[in-house]
């Protein structure tokens, strides 16, 4: 079994930044691609940023410029740096990993950290 435990969220300020951080642990052999997405309320869940073991990354237009995704494949962890915050940032953050636990790899999510920007 794999777990995704998640870090970092809270209420900021806008304009604020929040790093949310997210490591998998469990039994794993590989981690592929590491992401994070996100869901509002009454909205449907939405890929933020991913990252390919490689380090190769692809970002939503919307936080283009403003949020860095990066990993630490030894620590087997995600991280997402969010800069410039704004109110429509606001959301459940969910992490998502593709882990091979020596065999077809599966995708895994986290718990999920609520990031609220208000003033």
């Amino acid at each position: 079994q794999v777990q995704l435990v998640e870090f970092g969220g809270g209420l900021v300020q806008p304009g604020g930044s929040l790093r949310l951080s997210c490591t998998a642990s469990g039994s794993i052999s590989s981690i592929y691609t590491m992401g994070w997405f996100r869901q509002a309320p009454g909205k449907q869940r939405d890929l933020v940023a991913s990252i390919t073991n490689s380090g190769r990354t692809n970002y939503v237009d919307s936080v283009e410029g403003r949020f860095t995704i990066s990993r630490d494949n030894a620590k087997n962890t995600v991280y997402l740096q969010m800069n410039s915050l704004k109110p429509e940032d606001t959301a459940v953050y969910y992490c998502y990993a593709q882990v091979s636990s020596f065999g077809t790899p599966k995708s895994y999510w986290g718990q999920g950290t609520q990031v609220t920007v208000s003033s």
